[in-house]
């Protein structure tokens, strides 16, 4: 029931928000609320306030107690939802697949189906000796990734 109650208000406050969107909600048997949230345009520390407002100004403490943890979708977690993808195109991916294949690659492209991702290598020439550089292009469906992480350039 309280856990119903806590998705309802969640799910209210994210559709006046519709830039923002869900990643993560877990409610334990101690009420310890945990909320990860991402966003089209990255979440502010603003945005985690008015989630946890949303919530913790409509639930009772006298009735119900409880914890509450919002938090943004840090640059380490692995990428979950479609909407993840389109918002880090042009940056480069770490991915793992159902196939024991790892890429390292510009993410190029994202659909509703899966990614597509470019990256440069070094072959050797189809003729003679030595090593050319190609551009290289791999189209992923969602179902395939494993994890799939931004890697982050310092």
């Amino acid at each position: 029931m309280f856990k119903n109650t806590v998705k309802t208000l969640l799910e209210t406050c994210l559709k006046e928000r519709e830039d923002l969107f869900l990643i993560n909600f877990e409610v334990t048997e101690a009420n310890a609320i945990k909320i990860i949230i991402d966003g089209d345009n990255g979440v502010l520390v603003e945005d985690c306030m008015l989630v946890s407002r949303a919530i913790e100004h409509n639930l009772d403490r006298e009735v119900q107690d409880f914890s509450l943890e919002v938090a943004s979708a840090g640059a380490s977690l692995p990428l979950k939802q479609h909407r993840q993808y389109k918002k880090n195109l042009g940056r480069t991916l770490e991915v793992k697949t159902v196939h024991n294949t790892a890429f390292e690659a510009k993410l190029v492209s994202a659909n509703s189906d899966g990614i597509t991702l470019q990256w440069k290598a070094r072959e050797a020439k189809p003729i003679g000796k030595g090593k050319i550089t190609v551009q290289k292009e791999q189209m992923l469906l969602y179902k395939d990734i494993v994890e799939a992480k931004v890697k982050i350039k310092f």
